[in-house]
């Protein structure tokens, strides 16, 4: 898209409040015209069913594989919520703008407008509305486990990422995997740390769980070959960014978070490094729900020194300061693992900050759980992220949903 001169920098769209960033001439949420000059009429093109809804249209249906295109032999029973282009191997170059493949390319027509072809960096030539991205929304489900991501209302891109497999375990029983990243939005292609370690740990747990390698021991190893997934990044050149969105970031390493659960017969194990989270919401709601993590975060450590109350740590703008993540410049990494054996029926929440913040305690979790989450977990898992975009979406976010225990139908199926 041609720079077009503006009298002065925007920091907010005029017409929708968007945050903008610099060198943007059309607002990505509602495609007004940035470069029109103060006092003439801006033209607000929206979409016939709202952005949200469009975002929800471009995403695959349930059930099948977002990596695009599988090498002959892939699992049917693993879902990558990440364009496969995302997740890179760490061979060769990465492609420019290989994140968001669905986005790109000539020859396609505008779904606004109907009549402008899309550019190169996936905006209307004729009305300056933003495409629907790949990763914008994803949505996937297997048998015990399901998982929805949203970019939200307020960022340009999707930084979470996700993983969820079912495998079949040596005794011939079934066990669920979900792994979810969030993105360090301060670092340099966060997008890409989440895909890679998502990647990464979804296919040690994959690979040890059915050969007998204790679930705890597995969710650590998985945990440190994410660590060195992002890592690697650094060592490789970012691929150009449409509109320079990361040209103002500090020049520091990929980053991300990472949280996981699994599933084996009567156990759970969850293994987390930053302030995704892990929560049990048990079927009955008269019995108490538990969050099973806790956050390498500046509110968490001055909570557990006995500083400031929690109320009082949250409120705090250093609160979401994460002080664990995975990236070169990590400290030194220790993956936090945990296993419990529930003594009742429920559901496993895995999520990021996009959803947690609109609903931070357990208690406040299980509230906004439906009770048929168990029997319904992807709905489960749309109904939460739909909480999180009502409350705000200041946030991109990503949830799986495991029901526990699992169903007798998952082993083995797709």
């Amino acid at each position: 898209m041609s720079q077009l001169p503006r009298p002065s920098q925007l920091t907010a769209c005029p017409s929708c409040r968007e945050p903008l960033e610099a060198g943007d001439n059309f607002c990505g949420c509602c495609g007004t015209d940035l470069s029109a000059p103060p006092g003439s009429a801006a033209t607000l093109f929206l979409a016939p069913e709202g952005r949200t809804a469009a975002r929800a249209a471009a995403g695959p249906p349930p059930g099948t594989d977002v990596s695009a295109g599988p090498a002959a032999g892939a699992d049917p029973r693993t879902a990558l919520g990440v364009p496969a282009q995302a997740a890179p191997s760490g061979q060769g170059q990465p492609e420019p703008r290989a994140a968001h493949p669905g986005a790109y390319g000539t020859g396609r027509a505008c779904g606004s407008c109907r009549s402008g072809m899309i550019d190169e960096d996936g905006y209307c030539e004729h009305c300056g509305h933003a495409q629907p991205r790949e990763r914008d929304h994803m949505e996937h489900e297997l048998p015990g486990v399901a998982a929805v991501s949203d970019r939200g209302l307020r960022h340009h891109r999707n930084e979470d990422a996700y993983a969820v497999s079912t495998v079949t375990l040596e005794d011939g029983g079934p066990a669920t995997v979900a792994v979810v990243s969030d993105g360090v939005s301060s670092a340099t292609r966060p997008d890409e740390a989440s895909a890679a370690a998502c990647k990464a740990a979804r296919e040690v747990l994959v690979t040890a769980l059915p050969a007998g390698a204790d679930p705890r021991r597995a969710t650590h190893d998985a945990i440190m070959r994410a660590a060195e997934a992002v890592t690697a990044l650094a060592a490789r050149p970012a691929a150009p960014e449409p509109h320079g969105h990361d040209a103002y970031r500090h020049e520091n390493a990929p980053a991300c978070t990472i949280v996981s659960a699994v599933i084996t017969g009567d156990l759970l194990t969850v293994g987390w490094i930053g302030d995704s989270r892990a929560y049990w919401v048990p079927e009955d709601r008269s019995t108490q729900p538990a969050r099973l993590t806790e956050d390498d975060s500046w509110a968490a450590q001055m909570v557990a020194a006995g500083l400031l109350s929690e109320a009082e740590a949250y409120a705090d703008e250093r609160a979401h300061a994460i002080t664990g993540w995975l990236g070169a410049d990590a400290y030194e990494i220790e993956p936090h693992t945990a296993s419990f054996h529930p003594d009742r029926e429920g559901v496993v929440i895995v999520c990021t900050d996009g959803l947690w913040n609109y609903a931070e305690s357990a208690e406040l979790m299980a509230a906004v759980t439906p009770p048929d989450a168990r029997q319904r977990p992807l709905e489960c898992a749309r109904r939460l992220v739909a909480h999180a975009l009502d409350g705000g979406g200041h946030d991109n976010v990503t949830v799986a949903v495991l029901p526990f225990p699992l169903p007798l139908e998952g082993a083995g199926s797709v």
